[in-house]
């Protein structure tokens, strides 16, 4: 590590110093209207001032000459002194500047004709200025010139004026003070107004899928009902005539029987839930949709899916690994699903990448993931809402499966269900 020597820190810190720390200060209408006035009211009490002065005889040598030429004097520093406040938000170390030398030239004895608009100065340095680093550095300089310069005996403030130069300060101090809680609870109002629409929102979105969930499941156990009736009337029919091919019949009768009661156990555990007075409503729903007998796609339907997005332009690879196992319909559109989702979330986010699906069948658990290289997202990228990985996840919840999704060191991005499987 390379050890910085002292000219080369001090000029680093004159480097840091011509740069703004921030942005330019850009004060509103209302803000300089403020200063506007605040000018015009210091310029004419400083006036004033100067005018009471210019009248007094035998004033000491410190003092310009009274007369027409000493109000000339004090009048041009209490203007130049004044008039700088009307730009204090905007120029705010200018105008320090200008006022610290206007106070430097003004004598001791009238010390009040620059000294409150050097006050307005110094504060006015300290909050606007984006020079922090010139700031700091100024600050302590001209406070200590001030301080330094002459007779260091400030200001004597007139008794009329003690009681309103210390009320003033309180009652405002108190207005700000009363302001800032007022605005603080309703910060506070809106951000918790805002987490209750937040979780009202994802708990719609999780009722959604739940919804649509059992709605898949439902047909999947339509589905091996509908091919138990049609195994139960042939084992009937040949019962008599070919005693072997019926109880083959009742074998697969009895194989869908235990299917369909294993995912009506799922779909009964999703519907329990969601809540019971939301099973109704969705019990009914899935009541209505009784006459679709047609099964939801599985695994064996990987290679159309993966065909389809290739047809789309994005290079797909699959790759199956392990054994292949008979599992529960409602387990195979599960994985089914999370390869689904991934690739459209590629397709749409990730114009240009490659993609690979992996089927891992393993002795305990179904491993199933899809990567992608990265790449430029696509014309309905923006209109995600999120839904998709909520629908995975709860899909998976069924199952007792996990979800883990993320971007990739290498780029791109990852998503990974892992879902057990039950002993037979």
């Amino acid at each position: 590590m390379k050890v910085r020597t002292t000219p080369e820190r001090l000029r680093e810190a004159i480097r840091d110093a011509r740069h703004p720390a921030g942005p330019p200060p850009r004060p509103t209408r209302r803000a300089r209207q403020f200063d506007t006035l605040l000018a015009l009211v210091v310029g004419i009490a400083t006036l004033h001032y100067a005018i009471d002065n210019s009248k007094q005889e035998g004033v000491p040598h410190h003092m310009p000459p009274s007369g027409l030429g000493g109000l000339a004097l004090m009048a041009t520093l209490a203007l130049i002194a004044s008039a700088a406040l009307a730009v204090r938000r905007r120029y705010p170390l200018a105008v320090l500047c200008v006022v610290t030398a206007a106070t430097l030239l003004t004598p001791y004895d009238v010390s009040r004709l620059t000294f409150y608009a050097f006050v307005i100065a110094v504060y006015s340095a300290a909050v606007y200025s984006p020079y922090r680093v010139a700031t700091l550095a100024a600050l302590p300089m001209v406070v200590l010139l001030v301080g330094t310069s002459g007779n260091s005996v400030k200001p004597i403030v007139p008794n009329q004026y003690v009681a309103p130069l210390i009320l003033v300060p309180m009652a405002v101090a108190a207005i700000g003070l009363r302001t800032w809680k007022l605005r603080t609870g309703e910060s506070r109002t809106r951000l918790s107004a805002l987490e209750r629409e937040q979780a009202e929102a994802l708990r719609r979105a999780v009722e959604h899928e739940r919804a649509r969930i059992a709605r898949e499941l439902h047909d999947v156990v339509t589905h091996n009902v509908s091919v138990m009736i049609i195994q139960a009337g042939a084992a009937r029919k040949i019962m008599k005539t070919s005693p072997e091919r019926a109880g083959e019949a009742l074998l697969a009768v009895e194989a869908g029987g235990r299917a369909a009661m294993t995912e009506l156990r799922h779909v009964m555990g999703l519907l329990t839930m969601a809540g019971e007075g939301e099973g109704t409503d969705e019990g009914a729903d899935l009541a209505d949709r009784a006459a679709e007998l047609a099964p939801q796609p599985g695994l064996d339907q990987l290679e159309a899916l993966v065909g389809r997005v290739r047809d789309t332009g994005l290079p797909v690879g699959l790759t199956v690994t392990g054994p292949p196992c008979p599992l529960p319909p409602g387990l195979e559109l599960a994985a089914y699903r999370v390869v689904q989702e991934a690739l459209t979330n590629t397709v749409k986010h990730a114009s240009g990448a490659t993609a690979a699906v992996t089927v891992e069948y393993g002795p305990d658990r179904l491993r199933v993931e899809v990567t992608d290289t990265g790449g430029n997202p696509g014309a309905g990228s923006a209109a995600g809402n999120g839904r998709g990985l909520i629908g995975l996840r709860e899909r998976l919840a069924v199952y007792d499966g996990t979800l883990n999704t993320g971007r990739r060191l290498s780029g791109g991005y990852r998503v990974e269900a892992l879902i057990p499987l039950e002993a037979p």
